[in-house]
């Protein structure tokens, strides 16, 4: 990879997003989420008591992120995300009620995002910019919808180490995508199910040490090649106490490396699109 591919001659970037799910999904959509008070109050763990915690380990690293939130999360705590914003984080779009889009017709989706783009503005003073597919993955009229509302970047696909843009009717468009990596999703290291135990015993959970040793060696890599590394954490998640103290011990170990610039999803996008030597082929991501 070239030298002067991130500004400023830095070698590599890191994107620090985290999914503000609250209490949404198909059990909120379909309305079974009220026969189960205790999916709800998990949910709302997130924003409630999680948030604030992370909002205070990125103050004291001084590092930016984004926060992708369903807009009916932005509905439910309004002051709870305004509060991203004020501590100068961006809030992108995660659908309005966490939808799995590859379900959704093109009118759906339409609807889906307008809505939550009226809510974000309403709500926030501004509508996103930006886009992670709830569930990973999207109809394939979905980047140009995202164009129409006024959105210029995603972080949904999982198919490269660093940015491009969206080949959309054949033509390189300017929608850019961040990838992300499954690995570095929270949930594959610390989630489990309930009602019922599955597997039994929960033991999903994995190590925190030896989770935190696979996520600073995913970052070295990264960080060797010049690649941009992005993250897929849930403060429901890596906001407990003892995994807060994990993002932290990540996060140190980013900021000890030289050569490393952080930002928002919306200055990657936008640095990304400005560069003509960033442009990729059509036939790379068709």
């Amino acid at each position: 990879m070239r030298d002067d591919r991130w500004p400023n001659g830095a070698r590599s970037c890191v994107a620090l997003a985290f999914a503000l799910d609250g209490p949404t999904g198909p059990q909120l959509i379909d309305g079974s989420i009220w026969r189960s008070p205790k999916r709800f109050c998990l949910g709302g763990y997130g924003p409630f008591r999680a948030l604030p915690r992370i909002l205070e380990i990125l103050r004291r690293f001084q590092l930016p992120a984004t926060f992708f939130v369903p807009a009916w999360v932005v509905e439910q705590w309004p002051r709870e995300c305004q509060s991203i914003v004020d501590h100068g984080h961006e809030v992108a779009h995660h659908g309005y009620m966490h939808e799995c889009f590859w379900d959704l017709t093109v009118e759906e989706q339409h609807e889906v995002i307008g809505r939550s783009q009226v809510t974000f503005e309403r709500v926030l003073g501004a509508p996103a910019v930006g886009f992670r597919a709830p569930t990973g993955d999207w109809h394939l009229e979905t980047p140009r919808l995202l164009l129409e509302h006024g959105i210029f970047y995603s972080s949904s696909m999982r198919d490269d180490d660093r940015p491009y843009r969206h080949v959309i009717n054949g033509t390189l468009s300017e929608l850019v995508e961040i990838p992300t990596r499954v690995d570095m999703d929270d949930y594959s290291c610390f989630a489990y199910f309930r009602d019922p135990d599955f597997p039994p015993s929960q033991d999903r959970i994995a190590s925190y040490r030896l989770t935190l040793d696979n996520w600073c060696q995913e970052f070295d890599g990264h960080h060797a090649i010049g690649g941009c590394f992005t993250t897929i954490f849930h403060p429901e998640v890596s906001g407990t106490p003892g995994r807060a103290i994990l993002l932290e011990q990540l996060l140190q170990h980013l900021t000890e490396q030289n050569g490393v610039w952080f930002a928002r999803c919306r200055e990657i996008a936008a640095w990304w699109r400005s560069a003509d030597t960033h442009e990729e082929l059509p036939s790379e991501h068709g």
